[in-house]
């Protein structure tokens, strides 16, 4: 008589558990020993206790960007545990901000709050799940979707608007010579704000009429700009007490480093001047749009995206941007055509003709 395939399978179970039993019996171990002393994992931390150990292993610019959140989060789930918050909770709290967000110029129904705040959450449990603390499928923030992102009302300044804009900045406020710099700066570079902030003394090279860049995902790149543009750099931080390589450039006049303070202080007062400015909330990014608008529509794709400073690799764009991609030389001919001046690095260029 053959044994069926199930019968096989029962024998090979009995005698799996058999070894077994008699493994844990010379371990002397009984199987009521292991469902009784299950084993104890350590609590896990609170959120005040884990938030200052992501805050301090992010780099600068997520820190400025999710440290607000993050201690919206410890005023409200300080005392509780990781594990602790529900999707639903999660959800209830990012209402909870967007409903008391602060309403500036260019708010959009707090949606941006909303936004960062989860993706502060996500941050925070991504390390936790690394830290072996959760696990990737407990995450209760990645089952939490953001507030989808509107399309952006930036558009190109037309070149009257933009004449209004530097003729006030240059003629009211308490240090025109700074906002007009400001100005010149965003509009030949179309950098971000936080990339002039950035900005030190070991970042100019006046030799090739080059800055260089440090912006959004520590991106980092050498920027041409106009021999003008650069003279006025070196002189306004050699007139405020910029002296050392690591000196911020952009000072006030006390010789004070600026902050998003003053970009804050100079559309408000523009506003002020110019309606039409507070009506659309105009901002520095603004800049930054009607400058590659321009040099997309003049030179191209390629060169519009080396310009912005945009990556070359990945994304959406496709894999065409591969064989797209434009040098710095263009970019400084690009430059060279907004301002009307020679650039060092297209000299070697005209010097074929």
């Amino acid at each position: 008589m053959t044994m069926s395939r199930s019968d096989s399978c029962h024998a090979d179970r009995t005698a799996e558990l058999d070894a077994a039993r008699l493994l844990l019996a010379r371990m002397g171990v009984s199987p009521a020993d292991l469902m009784d002393n299950p084993v104890q994992k350590p609590p896990l931390p609170t959120f005040a206790e884990y938030v200052p150990v992501v805050a301090a292993a992010v780099s600068a610019g997520s820190r400025r960007v999710y440290g607000s959140y993050w201690t919206r989060v410890v005023e409200h789930w300080g005392p509780r545990r990781l594990d602790e918050p529900t999707p639903s909770e999660i959800q209830q709290l990012a209402e909870h901000l967007r409903a008391r967000v602060v309403q500036r110029r260019n708010a959009r129904g707090g949606r941006s709050a909303s936004e960062h705040f989860i993706a502060a959450l996500r941050c925070l449990y991504r390390h936790a799940v690394a830290d072996g603390l959760i696990q990737h499928a407990d995450d209760p923030a990645r089952k939490v979707a953001k507030p989808r992102r509107l399309p952006s009302t930036r558009r190109a300044v037309p070149d009257t608007r933009l004449a209004e804009i530097n003729q006030v900045a240059a003629t009211t406020g308490n240090d025109p010579e700074l906002d007009s710099l400001l100005l010149r700066l965003h509009t030949e570079t179309a950098c971000r704000r936080g990339g002039a902030l950035l900005l030190r003394m070991r970042d100019l090279d006046p030799n090739q009429c080059l800055i260089l860049l440090r912006e959004k995902g520590d991106t980092m790149r050498w920027q041409p700009v106009s021999p003008t543009l650069m003279t006025h750099l070196q002189g306004h931080a050699r007139d405020r007490q910029a002296a050392h390589a690591n000196d911020q450039v952009l000072r006030h006049s006390s010789g004070a480093p600026i902050s998003r303070r003053r970009y804050d202080y100079l559309w408000e007062r523009l506003g002020a001047h110019l309606p039409w400015v507070a009506t659309q909330g105009i901002s520095t990014h603004w800049l930054r749009h009607t400058t590659l608008t321009w040099v997309e529509r003049n030179f191209g794709y390629g060169v519009a995206r080396a310009y912005a400073g945009h990556a070359t690799s990945g994304g959406d764009a496709g894999t065409t941007t591969t064989y797209i991609r434009a040098n710095l030389n263009e970019v400084a001919i690009a430059l060279a055509t907004l301002t009307g001046e020679a650039h060092p690095l297209t000299e070697p260029l005209n010097g074929q003709k």
